[in-house]
């Protein structure tokens, strides 16, 4: 585990003073999240999904190529595992990830996944159902692909770079080694605090902490 005592002090001030001059930006960039739900399609929800299946320790710029070599291929409606593995160039683990894809198209395929988000009155109870039932998608992912497509703002997406920041912020007293639903859910907790005490939306402090990390607002 990392403690705090182990790391670089970064206050609000700090983070009031990042986030003021991207805030527009992050805010066209989650309309633009909001615009895949309301006016993608199926398919479009998908090719989030896939994205958020491969994120787990590989970088996102590198998965996003991923997908869109995927989709280029016309491989993601009806190829094997194995050809599909074969696109997801720098993905780690992409024999185990591409067989995760194979699952979710296979699940999808009888079952619209728009209509399937739209049976629930919350992104909470959304995404409980997903980290349920689609291989391959923790907290993490679900909450990711939830707010990559509109209805997840309310959630955290507790990777590495986002609990090292939450760490320096003061809001948690370490990065733990694992992260159990009841710790993920207690740290989310923790965050929504700080996001109110600040007065940065939950959406925003989230981009915000991977743009300080990346320098740059991506999904």
């Amino acid at each position: 585990m990392i403690s705090r005592d182990e790391t670089k002090n970064f206050g609000t001030d700090e983070l009031m003073d990042l986030y003021n001059p991207v805030r527009a930006k992050i805010v066209a960039r989650l309309e633009e999240f909001r615009q895949i739900w309301e006016e993608g399609s199926d398919e479009d929800l998908f090719r989030e999904l896939i994205f958020c299946l491969l994120t787990p320790q590989s970088r996102a710029r590198t998965c996003w190529t991923a997908v869109e070599r995927l989709e280029k291929k016309c491989l993601m409606g009806t190829a094997e595992a194995k050809e599909v593995q074969k696109e997801l160039i720098g993905v780690r683990f992409n024999e185990r990830k591409a067989e995760y894809i194979c699952l979710a198209r296979s699940m999808f395929s009888s079952s619209s996944l728009r209509s399937i988000l739209n049976g629930f009155s919350s992104p909470f109870l959304a995404r409980e159902w997903l980290v349920q039932n689609v291989k391959g998608l923790g907290y993490k992912e679900a909450s990711h692909f939830l707010r990559n497509i509109g209805l997840g703002e309310e959630l955290s997406i507790l990777d590495r770079h986002i609990l090292k920041n939450l760490l320096l912020l003061g809001v948690i007293e370490e990065v733990p080694s694992s992260l159990s639903k009841k710790t993920y859910l207690d740290i989310e907790k923790k965050m929504r605090a700080f996001s109110e005490q600040v007065g940065i939306p939950m959406g925003h402090l989230d981009l915000l902490l991977w743009y300080k990390e990346a320098g740059e607002i991506f999904k």
